[in-house]
């Protein structure tokens, strides 16, 4: 087995596909009517402001389980001209003014973002642009410690 194990890490090697550091991210948000937490993994390197690029989210919002990171660039559906750029830095305030996005089962999409304070703006179908509740809610992100989120 450990002569297997050393052929496929050769292997790897040889191909010389680089390897991708990532961050664990914990994260979570509450305001009126709706709730959320879960995880990001980010690139590893900030930007010159500190920011870290989300690559990958997981976690529940209402109850719902998030099933889609939105495409950074573009618009949640019901919130065109608002394009995500989907980046988070540990320092508050945590998000910019584009914030991220993210769809749950059933449809529902969410984009937290901060301008003054932090807020999620929340898209159901049909997706009427411009009418979609807006709460203010309190954001938290954390680097993971290790692999895994603590309840903090």
């Amino acid at each position: 087995m450990l002569k297997t194990a050393v052929s496929f890490m050769a292997a790897l090697i040889a191909c010389g596909t680089p390897a991708f550091a990532q961050q664990l991210w914990c994260w979570r948000f509450a305001g009126p009517g709706v709730s959320a937490a879960g995880t990001f993994v980010t690139e590893a390197d900030a930007d010159a402001d500190g920011y870290y690029l989300i690559t990958t989210i997981t976690g529940r919002a209402n109850a719902a389980t998030i099933t889609t990171l939105q495409p950074t660039g573009t618009s949640i559906p019901g919130n065109a001209g608002y394009p995500v750029d989907n980046l988070i830095r540990a320092t508050p305030p945590h998000l910019t003014k584009h914030g991220f996005g993210f769809m749950v089962a059933g449809g529902e999409y969410h984009n937290p973002f901060h301008v003054g304070r932090s807020r999620d703006y929340i898209s159901r179908p049909p997706y009427a642009d411009g009418k979609g509740a807006e709460p203010t809610i309190q954001f938290r992100a954390t680097a993971a410690d290790g692999s895994h989120c603590s309840s903090r």
